[in-house]
């Protein structure tokens, strides 16, 4: 039988306490205001929100809007983000050449980067009059940090005369030390456009070592490299795309061109995220896979409810370090300021204008599938 003690005389009851939620720690409810203004945003997102999740998320939602407006501040939400972020609080959305043609431009006070740090510096570059914030500096890119501005200066000793084209994943510092930037959607185009304008028949293309032998695949043009690579996209194998076939006869593979060779290889498809979150769109396969982040997956199936999606993606852990709760806090706070030294800043802000520069093409250049991976000159750290 169950006994109850009483507490003896001058003996205090504890106080029982709880960690308030992520909402209350905010001031935020699921009230008639938030649900006013929210409730048919949910339909955006049902496919990967539940009906339980909807009242702790649409309060920041609503939220981060409010402060959006309050700040003169836009969101530049990347095609890694998760749903949330990307297709409700987000008002401009892309792959980082969009969204680096969108900080050039954008009519805003505030720029808050729904990416990483990179993209953040970028922004910065290109707007340096404006304010911009990250949600979290801890996010960051492990291709951006397989080089540095020093690596490039001894490259450039070795090579003499040779341009050197840098991926946009790059610090600033990079940037810097560089004679122009691309991007996965135009590094084919970039090359191209480099060796003829300074008439040699071999670049420097760096830091991603797969990126630069996939384009070494497709042009004539000698390239020389560095070993980075994307934690993503390194782990997808051709094999995985053998056991995918078998598994879903008829499916489509397509590839970012941050894979290996020999996914390419054995893929259906490859190019940047524009240009797969295109391809789905416009062809509407009845089954798709996309080698690459697993919330681009999310955000062009949300986009595309009749086309089936296999997901064997990879979760790029620095990416999912912004959320809606650090987005809303960077807002409130004004915290986390990306800032460029302007020495910096002025050099690195000449490699990406002479990218911007180049002919914007209606839609992005695909990588050729199918070709047997090439070798190239691979440079790492001495």
């Amino acid at each position: 039988m169950a006994r109850i003690i009483d507490t003896a005389p001058g003996c205090d009851m504890p106080a029982l306490t709880r960690t308030p939620t992520a909402l209350e720690a905010r001031g935020l409810s699921y009230n008639d205001e938030v649900k006013a203004a929210t409730d048919h945003l949910y339909e955006e997102v049902k496919d990967f929100i539940t009906p339980m999740e909807w009242p702790g998320i649409a309060p920041l939602v609503h939220g981060i809007n409010k402060l959006k407006t309050q700040r003169n501040a836009v969101i530049l939400a990347h095609n890694y983000m998760t749903p949330d972020i990307f297709n409700l609080v987000g008002d401009f959305r892309g792959d980082s050449l969009q969204l680096a043609r969108e900080a050039a431009n954008v009519d805003a006070e505030i720029i808050v980067q729904a990416g990483v740090h990179f993209m953040a510096e970028t922004s910065k570059i290109l707007a340096p009059e404006k304010t911009v914030l990250i949600p979290d500096m801890e996010a960051g890119c492990s291709l951006a940090e397989s080089i540095t501005g020093a690596d490039i200066r001894l490259i450039k000793q070795k090579y003499p005369g040779i341009p050197v084209v840098t991926y946009v994943n790059t610090t600033a510092d990079v940037k810097a030390e560089t004679d122009v930037c691309c991007t996965s959607s135009n590094a084919v185009q970039v090359v191209e456009h480099v060796a003829a304008e300074w008439g040699v028949d071999k670049v420097i293309l760096i830091p991603d070592k797969y990126l630069a032998r996939n384009v070494a695949a497709v042009t004539d043009i000698e390239i020389i490299t560095w070993d980075g690579r994307c934690e993503v996209h390194e782990q997808f194998t051709a094999d995985d795309i053998h056991a995918l076939r078998d598994a879903h006869p008829g499916v489509l593979i397509l590839a970012h061109p941050e894979c290996p060779p020999d996914v390419l290889e054995a893929s259906d498809f490859a190019g940047s995220t524009s240009a797969l979150s295109n391809y789905v769109s416009e062809r509407s396969p009845n089954k798709v896979v996309l080698l690459t982040e697993c919330s681009m997956s999310d955000n062009v199936a949300s986009a595309n409810p009749d086309v089936e999606f296999v997901k064997p993606c990879n979760l790029c852990p620095h990416m999912k370090r912004i959320t809606l709760e650090n987005i809303f806090d960077a807002l409130t706070e004004m915290k986390h300021e990306v800032l460029v030294d302007e020495d910096v800043r002025v050099q690195a802000k000449k490699a990406i204008d002479a990218m911007l520069a180049l002919p914007n093409p209606k839609t992005a250049r695909p990588f050729e599938t199918g070709l047997a991976p090439k070798d190239i000159e691979t440079l790492s750290p001495a």
